[in-house]
């Protein structure tokens, strides 16, 4: 899930953006929905890169599972969409959905609105930017071939 690299959460504003350049003052993102709206995020707004967040698994103090892998798991687990409605769950229902992906995370280090995010941005990528998935397989497969020659 290379293409984490160049998606984002800004603070303060709704949805995911793809990075698209910098420029002198911040950076240009374009929305992760139907709109394609771009704008220039300032340098002192909190952006977020997808790649850089992990969330804490109790193995030991300061183990963390990549997103990149979160979502490989949901994938894997739920489908092109998660269909929990966020809005209306309680936090058992959403630790119970991280549960069935990352059984050990920390209970006590992630909240519910973490997981909230997560299946939000999860369901966004999903709609709008499936290629996220599809690149990992085919790398994979590359792999495999250049191992077996």
């Amino acid at each position: 899930m290379e293409l984490l690299k160049e998606i984002a959460n800004i603070s303060g504003q709704s949805g995911l953006y793809r990075i698209l350049k910098p420029t002198r003052t911040g950076v240009i993102v374009e929305s992760l929905d139907g709109k394609k709206t771009r704008s220039v995020v300032g340098a002192n707004a909190r952006v977020s890169v997808l790649k850089d967040i992990s969330v804490y698994i109790e193995d030991h103090q300061d183990a963390a599972m990549p997103l990149a892998n979160i979502f490989l798991k949901i994938r894997e687990t739920h489908g092109e969409k998660v269909e929990l409605n966020t809005k209306n769950a309680t936090e058992a229902d959403l630790f119970d959905l991280l549960a069935t992906v990352v059984p050990n995370f920390d209970r006590e280090r992630v909240h519910g609105s973490d997981v909230k995010k997560m299946i939000s941005w999860y369901n966004i990528i999903s709609a709008n930017l499936p290629e996220a998935f599809v690149v990992e397989a085919v790398e994979t497969a590359e792999e495999t071939k250049s191992e077996e020659a």
